[in-house]
Parts: C-alpha cells; structure tokens; sequence
C-alpha cells in the first residue's frame, strides 16, 4: 500500500484520519504542524499527502504552495481536508496546490475514494502510445 503523511493539529481529526486510512493498509506518519509536515514530506517515500487547511501558524494553504515550490514535493498529491467548506475554500486550496477537497467532517466513503484516485494517479505508470513494429 502507500505512504501517507497525514498533517493535521487536532489530534480527534487526526485520529479519525488515521483509523479510516489505516483500514486500507497504508503505512502512515503524522505531523502536527505545516513546518513538521514539510520536514517530513522532503523525505524520501510520500506517496500522498492529507492536509488540513487550518493549521495553526503557517496554514495548509501556506503548506501547500511550499510544497508545491519544492522539487522534492512538487509531485505529491495533496488532499486538503478542513472545517471551511465554502466554494472559495476549494477554489483557494486548488490554487494553492491542492489536487483534491474534503470537507470536514470527513465521510468514510468520499475519502477513501479520493484517496484511492489520487494514489492510483501517482502510482500507474506513464504510458507512452503504442509502437508498431
């Protein structure tokens, strides 16, 4: 299964998170803050990131166009989970970087489907059109 960094400072949403994710199989770390989540995503091995957008300090907005700037990062999806559910919230995360939106609180069902299309973006390999011999 994949790896999944799961940036979150409220520690009931974060375990929340944790349960549903586990629940698939995927190998999960943790980060309290958008600096801690950073740190951890440059290191090797992230296939997804879920982000939640109001983080104290510096944001998940922040956080994502960080990664976003970053070489290391640059191609790891983010999904940003959050309490802000209007529309210039997700227009404003996609912006910032976000490949996908969830609303707090989450639904089982919607974020492992999001979960799952996103990992299966990253992970299939990119194939090239056919060659005739």
């Amino acid at each position: 299964m994949a790896r999944i960094l799961i940036i979150e400072d409220n520690e009931m949403d974060r375990e929340l998170l944790v349960r549903r994710l586990s629940k698939q199989g995927h190998e999960l770390r943790l980060a309290a803050s958008g600096e801690a989540g950073i740190e951890m995503a440059e290191s090797a091995g992230t296939d997804l990131i879920v982000l939640d957008l109001g983080l104290p300090g510096m944001d998940g907005w922040e956080v994502a166009a960080v990664l976003r700037r970053q070489s290391a990062t640059r191609a790891i999806p983010i999904l940003a989970v959050t309490a802000h559910a209007r529309q210039c919230d997700l227009e404003r995360a996609l912006l910032c970087g976000c490949d996908e939106f969830e609303t707090k609180p989450v639904s089982g069902d919607r974020l492992t489907a999001k979960v799952n299309r996103l990992l299966a973006n990253r992970l299939s390999p990119v194939i090239e059109g056919d060659v005739e011999t």
